[in-house]
């Protein structure tokens, strides 16, 4: 690699530092809703941060996949009461960034288990976050409760090198966590400081979208369709494909930054998450 390659990587993961504690703190509670998807299945939404949390209630308390910020425990145990009083059992971490676990250590004061990847808790580890899960799955998991099953995989690396996915085969439902975003949020995020990957994220979402579902809870953005989900996998493909294209015929990182954000919509988070390590990777 040349050292102009070298020290602009430098600088983007330094950048990656600033921006992770960006995405990872939030300065006020967001504003949530819930969204009936079954009716035992529900996620408590809001704007594009922090992400998704889903919500499986049964006879013997509740599942929820993902649990936002610490800032937005008493906004979700708020939105709870309005359809359960049942207690929460299991959080189920789809990655390691604060948006999604940053509320692990006040649940497990509830007496709730959390459940990671071994990578995604690895990487809490590593960042000295709080509630660090206490139970990992390497490849694929079971979790059982009031009759009901949650099915855990991991397929690779994507968004992260730690994502998992809690399917609901019951239901028909994937929650996805960061590998597949919708609407405003729909940015392909590579968090190559997390072990991100431009060039297996198409792969993983593909083994995902082998699953039977009909619908699929994004980590960021509206509840939506297994189709919208395929059509953001090819996206990733294409965006892999162009990258690639773009550095065999000797472009610049200016050239393809401004394609990112014009075809892909890339903003400042996702150009200093992502360029510099999609250029190196995909060279």
């Amino acid at each position: 690699m040349r050292l102009t390659s070298i020290l602009k990587l430098a600088a983007a993961l330094l950048l990656c530092g600033g921006v992770w504690l960006a995405h990872t703190q939030a300065p006020q509670p967001a504003k949530l809703n819930t969204v009936k998807i079954k009716d035992d299945l529900y996620v408590i939404h809001n704007d594009y941060v922090p992400g998704n949390t889903t919500v499986l209630i049964t006879n013997e308390g509740l599942l929820l996949v993902d649990d936002k910020f610490d800032i937005d425990h008493d906004g979700i145990m708020a939105e709870l009461k309005k359809i359960t009083n049942q207690p929460i059992r299991y959080i189920v971490n789809t990655h390691y960034h604060g948006d999604h676990s940053g509320g692990n250590a006040k649940m497990q004061a509830l007496n709730a288990q959390v459940i990671a990847s071994q990578a995604a808790r690895d990487s809490m580890v590593e960042h000295k976050q709080p509630g660090l899960p206490t139970v990992t799955i390497q490849g694929r998991g079971n979790i059982y409760l009031g009759g009901k099953t949650v099915e855990l995989f991991y397929f690779g690396r994507a968004h992260t090198d730690g994502d998992i996915v809690a399917y609901f085969p019951q239901h028909r439902v994937l929650a996805t966590g960061d590998i597949f975003a919708f609407g405003d949020a729909t940015p392909e995020l590579i968090d190559y400081s997390g072990g991100g990957s431009a060039r297996e994220w198409p792969k993983t979402l593909t083994a995902a979208l082998r699953l039977d579902f009909d619908t699929a809870v994004p980590g960021h953005g509206e509840v939506t369709t297994k189709a919208e989900m395929a059509k953001f996998r090819d996206s990733t493909a294409a965006l892999r494909d162009r990258v690639h294209d773009m550095l065999a015929r000797k472009r610049s990182a200016a050239e393809i930054e401004k394609m990112l954000r014009t075809d892909f919509h890339w903003a400042d988070l996702h150009v200093a998450r992502g360029l510099q390590g999609a250029m190196v990777e995909l060279q």
